[in-house]
């Protein structure tokens, strides 16, 4: 049976809804049906919530699950009066730091000094340019301005996690595709010579590469479990000999993806 997971906020909701789907994942036999109900600022907007929370209870004969992010507590109030099941999750983080630091929150909504805002909006806009014109090895003389250098076979995951890495953290990666002919020899491909400490490697199962290869090019040998496999493991060995680490994302959503390579490169984001 679906319950409704309805994620509220007086901004994006992004962090509503990243927040409460890692809390909601951990009940693992219940189904939900998640919701976004951004920028709910203002009493009238609180009351169309409302409506849309009262008719998801109602469709679906349970309770919905609503968790929020709101900071007006006369909108929160609004939202109260609904039949979900409300979860504050800014309250519960902000009362409790209110106590360690002694200190009363200001309570304004989205706040962000404006120069750190603009400055980080800035470096991701950069970031991600710099991702897109450093795809699949289109700029190889540009190496010298990456963080980080994603490399693996063709369709290993490169260019999702250089974008989310670029668009989350601002992080300024490129990526390089592992070819036959790289691998017909014992070194590493000349591009990559000079940015050896920069190189982090992507690979994934046979199985999970020939099924999305053959989506592109069904049928073809570039697509063949036997083709996919042969690479794999000539480009993995190629790891191991030059001491790359590397991980395979073939269970791995993006975001776990990119939270290993800044984790295991030691970067952080947001920061040059």
């Amino acid at each position: 049976m679906t319950r409704a997971a309805i994620f509220i906020s007086d901004s994006t909701g992004i962090t509503a809804e990243t927040l409460g789907s890692s809390i909601l994942s951990q009940f693992e036999n219940q189904k939900f049906d998640h919701i976004v109900i951004p920028y709910v600022d203002t009493l009238a907007k609180a009351h169309s919530a409302v409506e849309k929370i009262n008719r998801a209870a109602a469709e679906t004969g349970n309770q919905p699950i609503v968790i929020d992010t709101l900071v007006d507590e006369k909108i929160r109030a609004v939202i109260a009066t609904s039949q979900g099941f409300i979860i504050d999750v800014l309250g519960t983080f902000v009362s409790q730091l209110e106590i360690a630091l002694g200190e009363a929150p200001s309570r304004t909504v989205g706040r962000v000094q404006n120069a750190v805002r603009d400055a980080e909006y800035k470096l991701r806009i950069d970031a991600v340019n710099y991702a897109l014109d450093n795809d699949d090895g289109a700029r190889l003389n540009r190496y010298d301005q990456a963080e980080v250098i994603l490399i693996g076979v063709s369709r290993s995951g490169k260019t999702p996690t250089c974008l989310y890495l670029a668009m989350q953290s601002g992080v300024f990666v490129a990526n390089y595709p592992i070819t036959e002919e790289d691998m017909e020899n014992d070194r590493l491909p000349k591009p990559l010579l000079e940015h050896r400490n920069r190189l982090f490697g992507l690979t994934i199962e046979a199985e999970r590469l020939s099924a999305i290869r053959s989506e592109r090019r069904p049928n073809s040998r570039y697509a063949s479990l036997r083709q996919c496999e042969d690479e794999l493991r000539q480009t993995e060995a190629m790891f191991i000999r030059f001491g790359i680490p590397y991980l395979d994302i073939t269970h791995a959503s993006v975001e776990e993806i990119a939270t290993r390579v800044l984790l295991d490169t030691g970067l952080r984001g947001h920061k040059r």
